[in-house]
């Protein structure tokens, strides 16, 4: 296997993306709707791609093998041959090192099957990895990738885990919305890491919400105000030989049109709960926010907060506030208020109080368990409208702070033209960065 150089003259556009999606469904068919279980014929194996080989991605590929027994990674894909090795290295070392997001040390090497041979660099490497014979595929690239990916996956007849979010603006969104269809008419899976929604603390608290022991719902509050990712190790250092592309997908999170900026990558999870608990995404957004410390090219185009005002159709109003920085307050938690009391994960006060004392495990592991076990029950869970909305509600958030506009969600599903995928093709080269968003002069569209 190769190692892509920066200098490589590889091109890629979104109708080349979707053109080798379409091309490769004729090819191989598709499934029929109510076809039953979709996995590895004559046994209760599946067979795992990983497209999109980071932190995250390794991770939720050992949170898949270790959610449920008979699961094998066969194929890994990422643009980058570092990313693959690193990942592949990962995977393969069976001595017991804790990854975070695990419930047990990492001792599963004997379920990974992938080999030189069935690792893909490049752009296309996510259609090569769906091609490989999996049945299903976890797709943890950078979010501006996921509408072309869960395309290109669903015409395959694939299962799906997506990583959160499922797009940057309302074009990928509604490309989600679509996929998402598809899918459901062909009996496919679909699961996304909206971890809370498979967490026991949240499913409680939300059943509680719904039978009525908070009374009427009049709106909530929802946070994630934590330090700044550098701490997390996101930001790499630019070095030299780096094409202004491949330095921008090293540190995608810090560039808007690849992460959707930090509201819709990371406070996506708070949104989606409030949206989960209110039953339906929110009728419009007004937004402020700005970029106070991340003032250096280092941190790309994005803001480092957030504070937006969210209504609801039911007349609920859900105050949302994100914010990265060091030596400040942290709270990462959700608030739902009804006349009768407010919840959160951890319990109820008011007329029917209640305080989560159950067991849970990981959650991260416990949304592969439920997504397997409905493939195998031939009831395949379909969470892409869910997230999509949820990451919609993200998108108008950030689309009114950056702008200074309210924004309906009526207008942004049908008449936005927002659409964040480079105009140029895609190549390892010269690759301008947009100017940072200033409410007043960046224009709605």
């Amino acid at each position: 296997m190769n190692e892509i150089p920066s200098s490589i003259a590889s091109r890629v556009s979104r109708r080349a993306f979707l053109k080798s999606s379409a091309a490769g469904a004729a090819a191989r068919g598709s499934l029929a709707g109510g076809a039953g279980p979709v996995f590895a014929a004559g046994s209760d194996r599946i067979r795992v791609g990983l497209v999109g080989c980071g932190n995250r991605g390794t991770g939720a590929a050992m949170n898949c093998v270790l959610s449920s027994p008979g699961v094998e990674i066969v194929a890994l894909g990422d643009v980058f041959q570092d990313k693959i090795d690193t990942a592949l290295g990962a995977l393969k070392d069976a001595g017991g090192k804790k990854e975070w997001s695990c419930s047990q040390p990492w001792t599963r090497a004997d379920a990974v099957k992938a080999t030189r041979d069935t690792c893909f660099v490049g752009f296309d490497a996510y259609q090569k990895v769906i091609d490989s014979g999996v049945d299903l595929v976890i797709l943890a690239t950078p979010p501006a990738f996921r509408p072309m990916h869960l395309e290109a996956a669903v015409a395959a007849g694939k299962h799906v885990f997506m990583e959160k979010p499922v797009a940057v603006d309302p074009r990928g969104v509604k490309s989600v919305l679509a996929s998402s269809d598809l899918a459901k008419q062909k009996g496919l899976a679909i699961v996304a890491g909206t971890q809370r929604r498979h967490q026991a603390r949240y499913i409680e608290m939300i059943k509680r919400v719904h039978r009525g022991d908070i009374g009427e719902l009049m709106g909530g509050e929802c946070y994630w105000i934590d330090v700044c990712v550098r701490r997390w190790g996101f930001l790499a250092p630019r070095q030299p030989g780096w094409s202004d592309l491949e330095w921008q997908l090293r540190n995608w999170y810090f560039f808007t049109w690849l992460s959707g900026d930090h509201i819709v990558e990371q406070h996506v999870h708070n949104i989606d709960v409030l949206n989960w608990a209110l039953g339906t995404h929110p009728k419009d957004a007004l937004g402020i926010g700005g970029r106070q410390w991340r003032t250096g090219p280092e941190f790309g185009n994005i803001w480092d907060h957030f504070a937006v005002r969210f209504r609801y159709p039911n007349g609920a109003t859900v105050m949302s506030m994100c914010r990265q920085n060091d030596n400040c307050h942290r709270t990462v938690t959700e608030i739902i208020a009804g006349t009768r009391g407010k919840a959160s994960a951890e319990g109820i006060e008011g007329a029917v109080a209640w305080k989560f004392e159950g067991e849970e495990g990981s959650p991260y592991e416990q949304e592969h368990a439920d997504l397997i076990r409905s493939i195998r029950a031939g009831e395949p869970l379909n969470e892409g409208r869910q997230v999509a909305e949820s990451t919609m509600a993200a998108i108008m958030g950030r689309m009114s702070a950056y702008t200074g506009q309210v924004v309906q969600w009526d207008w942004v599903m049908n008449s936005s033209r927002l659409d964040l995928w480079p105009k140029e093709e895609l190549k390892f080269g010269p690759f301008p960065v947009p100017p940072v968003a200033v409410p007043g002069e960046t224009k709605l569209t």
